[in-house]
């Protein structure tokens, strides 16, 4: 059975994290049989480079947020050859393949077996996450869990599935947040098994995965709460 694709996406005006990918290119590559990638145009050009050099398909488009560089990848991986697919977000992955290799590979050897999986975080995972991520996303995830019966954690930046489900995501796909739009076109609309399995490596490493710009402890909160809402709403109206 042929190797699954990977569908990531990055906005890295600074390269931040160039050298790590470079550090890991090599075990991506092999755990892959396609890669594709969304860049911002903003993105370091050194990055871009690094990224074409090591075997991606690299598609530059502007800055219009993760929704919508998530939905350029998928469209841009089913012009390939793969029957299954890994998106994971980019900080995401690295910090996924640098910490928990093993744990990678063996998950992405797995996702041919399913329409659609979710994949969320351990309890330990879940820990090292910035206190306001952890607590406003229990709400999301608690809503999201009820509309599709399991417990999930819908937040974790990573999940996989079939040709048959990106053609839905990439026919369907809209809402200002995907995390679990996709979910819920996959479940409510294509009508397809909806999996879930945790994680270790979808933790948390501030020099990787946290936000750069400065902000105050109340405004970090906010925009948690504001990512919360907007996730939320969609997994209560998408496909009905």
């Amino acid at each position: 059975m042929s190797q699954a694709a990977l569908l990531t996406v990055t906005h890295d005006p600074m390269g931040k994290n160039m050298n790590l990918f470079n550090e890991l290119k090599k075990e991506i590559k092999d755990i892959y049989g396609e890669l594709y990638i969304t860049i911002s145009d903003e993105s370091s050009i050194e990055l871009i480079k690094e990224m074409e050099a090591s075997g991606f398909k690299v598609k530059l488009i502007p800055k219009q947020g993760a929704a919508q560089a998530r939905r350029e990848v998928v469209k841009f991986g089913l012009s390939g050859k793969s029957e299954y697919y890994h998106y994971c977000d980019f900080d995401r992955l690295l910090t996924w393949g640098k910490n928990h290799l093993f744990e990678l590979k063996t998950t992405v050897s797995k996702i041919q077996n399913h329409d659609y999986i979710i994949f969320g975080r351990t309890k330990r995972a879940m820990n090292t996450h910035p206190v306001e991520w952890i607590e406003t996303e229990k709400i999301t995830n608690l809503i999201c869990s009820l509309e599709l019966g399991k417990n999930v954690d819908i937040t974790a930046g990573s999940c996989a599935f079939s040709r048959k489900s990106a053609q839905f995501i990439n026919k369907y796909s809209k809402e200002k947040m995907t995390d679990a739009e996709w979910a819920m076109i996959i479940h409510r609309m294509a009508k397809l098994n909806i999996d879930y399995t945790s994680v270790e490596g979808l933790e948390y490493h501030d020099e990787t995965n946290g936000i750069l710009r400065v902000m105050s402890e109340s405004e970090k909160w906010l925009i948690r709460l504001q990512l919360s809402f907007i996730i939320s709403e969609t997994a209560l109206k998408v496909g009905k």
